[in-house]
């Protein structure tokens, strides 16, 4: 067991045969567990955003299909149709994080491999996909430290332990740079209208005694132009064939900053969130939430009675604006489409 400090935080957990989460949407004020039984409680979770960050969805996931089989596996009987029309609905729970479908797709296979009783099986393997995320982030962590340099880190929304399956992607960097007094200071976007980076990551890192200070999105550019950020470390819900990278919304500004400064811009993923059967960037689907979401905040109006919104959940910032990709097999300089086949190749 890899033990490292600043590494307490876990968002899911199976206990009792259920599939816990920690209620994201509740976070700071309220740590409480939400107990899933079943696969349709899954996907109203990842939809409701209980649950969300791209790696953790992939792993709820796959407990899902788990507990789908476990609730209706009967030997005569027509029990794959219904976990069909189950992990249908689960896959649509959120369209743009790509970790979704991939988890799914590897639960399938098993199942398919599998004769007779495949209940035990499957629960084991959405175990080993959970371990295996949690040691991807500890590799991915030490891989994107060693370009720190003891300056200023700059991230954006929440891609730590409760993104994941333990530690983080981005903020795994964050964490390992931090140990190893690689990051000088730490800041962190608000990221509205679901305040991830107010409520998650600030949550996490003083949790973790990493201090960090928090910004509001407008604030950026003019953080950038006083030189106290050497790095933008963001993480990803997709990545095209060409490197290009879908992201939460603000992600691709920040990135055009970060280039006009002269400030060096490092995603974080795992190779498991590359999608080489989408071609680029604008074939990616961007999620539309409601408008609502901007219109309120923590449930009171906050714009004018009548005025409409707009709420795209994700932008894609192109490849050629990404100065480091980070991944569990490896960092890429400047990614581009040869790269990211040779980086998922065999998987």
């Amino acid at each position: 067991m890899d033990t490292r400090p600043h590494d307490t935080i876990r968002a899911l957990r199976w206990s009792g045969g259920a599939l816990e989460l920690l209620d994201q949407r509740l976070l700071p004020r309220t740590e409480q567990w939400i107990r899933c039984t079943s696969c349709d409680a899954v996907a109203t979770a990842i939809g409701d955003m209980v649950v969300r960050g791209a790696p953790a969805i992939g792993i709820a996931a796959a407990y899902g299909v788990a507990l789908s089989v476990i609730r209706h596996y009967a030997p005569g009987s027509a029990w794959r149709g219904r976990v069909d029309r189950e992990l249908e609905r689960l896959e649509a729970a959120r369209p743009t994080a790509v970790n979704l479908a991939w988890a799914v797709r590897r639960m399938r296979r098993v199942l398919e491999e599998i004769w007779g009783d495949p209940r035990e099986a499957l629960l084991a393997e959405a175990g080993r996909i959970h371990r295996e995320d949690v040691e991807a982030n500890h590799r991915m962590g030490d891989l994107g430290a060693a370009y720190l340099d003891g300056g200023g880190v700059l991230t954006h929304c929440n891609t730590g332990a409760l993104a994941t399956g333990g530690y983080g992607t981005a903020l795994g960097v964050i964490r390992s740079g931090w140990a190893q007094g690689r990051v000088g200071a730490v800041f962190a976007g608000e990221t509205r209208p679901w305040l991830q980076g107010a409520r998650l990551t600030a949550w996490e890192l003083v949790a973790e005694g990493i201090p960090v200070e928090l910004i509001c999105e407008g604030a950026a550019a003019s953080l950038l132009h006083r030189g106290v950020v050497q790095w933008v470390v963001v993480g990803a819900d997709r990545i095209a064939a060409n490197g290009d990278v879908a992201n939460k919304i603000g992600t691709y500004g920040l990135a055009v900053l970060a280039r006009h400064h002269g400030v060096r811009f490092m995603v974080v993923a795992p190779t498991s969130t590359v999608d080489l059967a989408t071609p680029r960037g604008a074939d990616i689907p961007v999620e539309e939430r409601p408008a609502e979401e901007v219109l309120r905040c923590a449930g009171r109006p906050v714009a004018a009675e009548g005025a409409g919104a707009r709420n795209p959940v994700f932008d894609v910032t192109p490849a050629e604006l990404v100065d480091v990709l980070v991944t569990e097999r490896g960092a890429v300089e400047r990614p581009g489409a040869a790269r990211l086949r040779e980086l998922v190749a065999g998987l």
